[in-house]
């Protein structure tokens, strides 16, 4: 059992205990005896050196090399660390370390189609990612979303008008391709399309099947309108979202947490938008805490100093970890 723990923020969060020291999700390579990797998304990847022990999820490994960044022979299991399904997309996970840090990395509040919602974990010591730590941010069922966007959808094929449905292409692009699949035809931008390949590679059933958009442009399948197409997220000031207003009228929706925010649709120029989030809102960060029942919460990334706050005003002892070093030794 560790009796000690020290953590710090800088390149990733460092946790040292039993002269061992850990480091989660940096964004450089770094000396380490072990280096945890929550998922594939390009703010948590880097290129280890050569000989790091590298703990991740198998689907991790593999979507990183999809997107050209090899993370070498990685482990999948050690003993004393415990990888937790963070829900937040394929292969993500948390991290519980000797059964008593649970460290979240980017967390999931609910089920979203084949994604299930991060799992909590009872621990003495939690660090929780933070991204919409803020009391504006809740989001609506899922269900409710899906209903909305659905009608949206049949109006504008009514009046023969292409729809493109926008989100990362990696995580949100999949949740986005499956619950909205029913709609056919359905086109792909080159790097959705790829990441989509990946996914059933790993043997996720996203229902509906696409084509990629270089082959419908050269095939002249999208002058037969209306049709979908999901592509990575983007200003509707792109070059490309231009591009495909002007040549076929399309009309843009596009997914994030941020949507909540009115201004969100307007600062990307989007016709449309709508809250879909692979992250948890504030409610959901706050009964995922009294779910774990912590000793001790830290908190980083996003509204990291006001979840904090209304934490402590709920009775946690809770601060946000801002880069300076934390002795953890009287909470464990």
């Amino acid at each position: 059992m560790a009796e000690n723990f020290i953590i710090s923020q800088g390149n990733g969060i460092s946790v040292q205990y039993n002269g061992k020291k850990i480091v989660l999700d940096p964004s450089s390579s770094v000396d380490a005896d072990v280096i945890f990797i929550s998922h594939a998304h390009m703010d948590h990847m880097h290129r280890p050196k050569q000989n790091s022990v590298v703990l991740t999820s198998h689907e991790t490994a593999y979507l990183a090399a999809q997107r050209d960044n090899e993370l070498g022979a990685v482990e999948t299991e050690l003993e004393g660390y415990e990888m937790i399904d963070s829900g937040h997309i394929l292969g993500s996970r948390g991290l519980l370390i000797e059964n008593e840090l649970y460290y979240t990395g980017d967390i999931a509040g609910r089920p979203r189609g084949f994604l299930p919602r991060g799992k909590p974990v009872k621990c003495k010591t939690l660090i929780l990612e933070s991204t919409f730590g803020e009391e504006e941010y809740r989001f609506p069922p899922i269900a409710i979303v899906q209903d909305r966007v659905n009608k949206l959808i049949a109006d504008l094929f009514s009046r023969g008008i292409p729809v493109l449905l926008m989100g990362y292409a990696l995580g949100k692009a999949q949740i986005v391709s499956y619950l909205f699949s029913s709609w056919q035809p359905m086109y792909s931008h080159e790097a959705v399309f790829k990441m989509n390949g990946a996914y059933r590679t790993l043997n996720v059933d996203l229902k509906g099947e696409s084509i990629e958009i270089s082959k419908a442009e050269e095939e002249g399948l999208l002058k037969r309108m209306p049709w979908v197409m999901v592509a990575p997220m983007s200003s509707g000031r792109s070059k490309f979202v231009k591009s495909l207003k002007e040549k076929y009228g399309v009309v843009t929706i596009g997914f994030s947490g941020w949507a909540v925010n009115e201004s969100y649709k307007h600062s990307r120029a989007l016709d449309y938008a709508f809250p879909i989030s692979d992250h948890c809102d504030f409610y959901e960060l706050v009964s995922f805490v009294k779910e774990c029942a912590p000793e001790k919460v830290y908190t980083f990334h996003g509204s990291a100093v006001s979840l904090a706050e209304h934490l402590r005003e709920i009775g946690f002892d809770a601060e946000p970890l801002l880069g300076a070093q934390k002795s953890l030794k009287s909470f464990i």
